[in-house]
């Protein structure tokens, strides 16, 4: 503003110096299986029941991640990435579906691999992709159709060209970036480069039509009985190669995959492992094979092999038994039984929604949207459980189903460790994030007292948000929380390293899970 020439007031506006701290989301799942179609190789984001059917192809008889996410949607769930496993071992590993034509030197391919779009023998048709006239004024040009194998009509491409300068209607580009059931580029190799067409393809009447062959499925990869499945997921180049590529996830599903075989539990403690370094929580479904008589031992032996050799990993995990049944639609509504991570993925998500992250996804507002629960479990045998850091899934007249118990794989009493609890380990991990994205704008400012007292602020408003909304306990912020930044815990030394340490630290919210009701009866005559 220019320096004032008459008497009057003024505005000016400064710059408060605060670079506002935004909590980062908490229930975005990552959902790991075998499925028939569905891109390979890239987690794919679905926020819907419909999404994943659309582009993975819904429920599969026998696999249980069609189920899972089905039921992370309909008990709360918003948001969750799909990494499709598909066989890469056997004498028959999955295929992709392709159609060439050679009189233009265009070869397609089916977006992903299996037999969701090829031809299944002399009864059933592939997907097919009719070309017709483009552009009259433009020679290069010609349009494409791609229907299903009923003949129904899903998607167009209007004066596509087969030329690279027309570089906003080059086939390959705009076959590639928009259609979601076909591709140039082969995903069995797709480092291969593109063959270009080389002509229009013929415009004849009936129209050229290409029909996509040779796809093939592939073993079914089942978490339980599959080697393959549970190598991939243990190789750290793999899956957690995908998971990494992820913008943020929090929680990390694999429906049915348990510790009943040794695989398993090696899957298992690498996805522990993973979600150390990546602040991330996994949800463990218990052993397929335990039942009340013997489910004390069973998942007693269960929660002890995934808390032993996990390191922290066995912090940001826990165990929900038993598993869940419900109708299945591919077997004419008759109840199956299916693992509860799903689910308990979609309650973790409504929670943070509804109360936040520091409450604890279990009590009577934690209800199930399921028909039944493989077994019903009594007090004492909830209670064997829970001692042991195994969370039940209970059923009560009064309520229905819920989620009762909040323990983390760290949570039998033997142990004492401070991350006990789901929501105390959980937001823990929402803290840790949140903080480390918003303070970003550190790096590189001089690191003096000047920049201690700016993150002091920062950090101290991002807190006291925190506070009020209830998720530390005390009644003052003293009590609840504090933000240390200043020469005490940055010597001259750190300094000099070009580290600045930020120290904060929290009262968390307990959740009770013990309730003691003490009656004292009156004798007569007494006040």
């Amino acid at each position: 503003m220019t320096t004032p020439t008459y008497p009057g007031v003024y505005i000016q506006e400064l710059s408060s110096g605060v670079h506002t701290i935004t909590g980062v989301a908490t229930s975005i799942a990552a959902f790991i299986g075998w499925a028939p179609q569905g891109p390979v190789g890239q987690p794919t984001l679905v926020q819907s029941w419909g999404d994943f059917q659309v582009q993975f192809g819904g429920l599969y008889h026998g696999v249980y991640l069609g189920y899972g996410v089905n039921q992370f949607f309909a008990n709360g769930g918003q948001q969750a990435y799909i990494v499709r496993l598909i066989d890469t071992t056997s004498a028959t590993p999955a295929a992709t579906a392709s159609a060439q034509d050679a009189g233009s030197g265009i070869t397609l391919w089916a977006s992903s691999p299996g037999s969701w779009a090829s031809t299944q023998g002399s009864s059933a048709a592939g997907f097919t992709v009719q070309f017709f006239a483009g552009d009259p004024a433009d020679s290069n040009s010609f349009s494409m159709k791609v229907f299903d194998s009923n003949g129904n009509l899903l998607e167009s491409f209007m004066n596509v060209s087969i030329s690279p300068s027309s570089t906003s209607r080059y086939a390959p580009t705009v076959i590639d970036s928009d259609s979601q059931y076909i591709t140039f580029i082969n995903p069995a190799a797709p480092a291969t480069p593109i063959t270009p067409p080389t002509a229009v393809p013929a415009v004849t009447t009936p129209p050229l039509t290409l029909t996509l062959a040779g796809g093939k499925p592939g073993a079914v990869l089942n978490p339980t009985t599959s080697p393959d499945f549970a190598i991939q997921l243990a190789t750290k180049t793999a899956v957690h190669a995908l998971l990494d590529s992820i913008p943020i996830v929090n929680i990390v599903c694999v429906p049915g995959l348990t510790t009943d075989t040794s695989d398993g539990q090696t899957a298992i403690r690498a996805l522990q492992g993973f979600c150390a370094d990546a602040r991330a929580f996994c949800i463990v479904d218990s052993p397929q094979n335990a039942n009340v008589p013997t489910a004390d031992q069973a998942v007693k032996n269960a929660s002890s092999n995934l808390q032993n050799n996990a390191g922290l990993g066995a912090a940001n995990s826990a165990m929900y038994f038993p598993w869940v049944s419900a109708p299945d639609p591919l077997a004419g509504g008759r109840q199956a039984s299916l693992p509860p991570c799903g689910l308990v993925a979609g309650v973790y998500a409504a929670t943070d929604a509804s109360r936040g992250v520091w409450k604890a996804p279990a009590g009577i507002a934690a209800g199930l949207s399921i028909t039944g629960l493989q077994y019903t479990l009594t007090d004492l045998q909830n209670g064997d459980l829970n001692a042991l850091g195994v969370n039940c899934l209970r059923y009560f007249p009064s309520y229905g189903n819920v989620v009762w118990g909040a323990r983390t794989l760290v949570g039998a009493d033997t142990v004492g460790s401070q991350w006990k609890y789901v929501p105390i380990r959980r937001f823990a991990l929402f803290l840790e994030s949140s903080l480390y994205d918003g303070t970003q704008w550190v790096v590189f400012e001089p690191n003096d007292e000047t920049l201690w007292g700016q993150i002091r602020l920062n950090v101290g408003a991002f807190m006291q948000g925190l506070f009020l909304k209830g998720a530390f306990q005390g009644t003052t912020p003293q009590q609840a929380y504090f933000v240390k930044c200043d020469a005490e815990n940055n010597p001259q030394s750190s300094i000099n390293q070009g580290i600045v340490t930020i120290t904060v630290g929290f009262a968390p919210l307990y959740p009770a899970e013990f309730v003691i009701i003490q009656i004292q009866q009156m004798m007569a005559g007494l006040t």
